[in-house]
């Protein structure tokens, strides 16, 4: 599987091989009501929200996985990207206490997602390009042309949102978001466009990094003050898919698949392995699977923001150091 894998760094493979023992599976921290989604478990602390990020690795809209560091990573890439974004879009954070706790501000969050896709890629049941192979030329309301190809460019960025449901997400129009009662045509309209924004942001900044932001997904609510934000996380290798740019035309010439940066080629590899929408019960990944996908989320973590990733502070339990570092956030 890893011949037809990006090569990564391996410098972090003997702190990555050792963490196992403090990923973070789950939490139980006596600060508020807690709810746990697929990722994230949240507190609710009154005037605010604490967000854990753990090392759960989700797709199919199942748990695949434990990934060492991945929380850590995706809550500051996220937090970076956040910073660089917020003159272009509100966002939710408060502060930032721990690699893995984000403190939010309480909001209403729609109940939709906001994907964005640069490009027709994809191997999941609601992807671009598995709607396109199946035959499909009309997808969330927008018609494609004929003669597309896998991984190919789309003219311009396309918004196919999903709606947010217990068990499995669907794909919507934006006409049946308002006339089903899922946002208001006003709120869709802004939140749409600030989607966007963010992913013309996105692209720019990724492509002054050697990378491609192939697709990308967003959530916003509306803060205390009745203004529309975005929440959760944006452009993480959980949220988006990353292609390395140096390479793309040479592999899409030679009818290779791009190199990526992100937890395709894992999600790839449940699919080969697997019908993880219908199995009951999963593979377990191979450890040197786990290995490169936490190596090439450090890795996506150090290019975009130019900072080393630290491992000196997950040398202890992962809820002993949280509570630790959200003390003053309790009162």
């Amino acid at each position: 599987m890893l011949t037809n894998a990006t090569a990564t760094t391996t410098r972090y493979d003997k702190e990555i091989r050792e963490a196992p023992a403090f990923c973070l599976d789950k939490t139980n921290l006596p600060v508020g009501k807690k709810y746990q989604g697929k990722v994230r478990d949240s507190y609710d602390l009154g005037d605010a929200i604490m967000l854990v990020t753990t090392d759960r690795l989700t797709a199919f809209d199942r748990h695949l996985a434990l990934i060492p560091y991945k929380g850590a990573v995706l809550n500051l890439t996220s937090a970076w990207w956040f910073e660089q974004t917020k003159n272009l879009v509100p966002n939710h954070i408060i502060a930032i206490p721990d690699p893995n706790v984000v403190i939010a501000k309480k909001c209403t969050v729609f109940p939709i997602e906001f994907v964005v896709r640069g490009y027709i890629s994809g191997t999941t049941g609601t992807s671009l390009w598995t709607q396109y192979q199946n035959g499909v030329r009309t997808y969330c309301g927008i018609t494609f042309p004929e003669g597309l190809t896998k991984n190919q460019q789309l003219e311009q960025a396309v918004l196919t949102p999903t709606t947010k449901e217990q068990i499995h997400d669907r794909p919507i129009a934006p006409a049946e978001i308002i006339s089903e009662g899922w946002m208001t045509e006003a709120d869709w309209l802004e939140a749409s466009a600030l989607a966007l924004k963010l992913f013309q942001r996105g692209s720019e900044i990724a492509k002054n990094h050697g990378l491609i932001l192939v697709d990308t997904k967003y959530e916003f609510g509306r803060d205390a003050n009745g203004k529309i934000i975005v929440v959760d996380e944006i452009h993480t290798p959980d949220s988006s898919r990353y292609w390395l740019a140096d390479s793309y035309q040479a592999r899409i010439a030679a009818g290779l698949e791009p190199e990526n940066i992100d937890k395709e080629f894992l999600r790839l590899w449940f699919a080969k392995n697997s019908d993880p929408y219908h199995d009951e019960q999963l593979p377990q990944a191979p450890q040197e699977l786990i290995v490169e996908l936490s190596s090439r989320y450090i890795q996506l973590y150090e290019r975009i923001t130019g900072q080393k990733f630290s491992f000196a502070e997950h040398k202890e339990p992962a809820e002993q150091r949280i509570m630790r570092h959200i003390a003053n956030y309790l009162g």
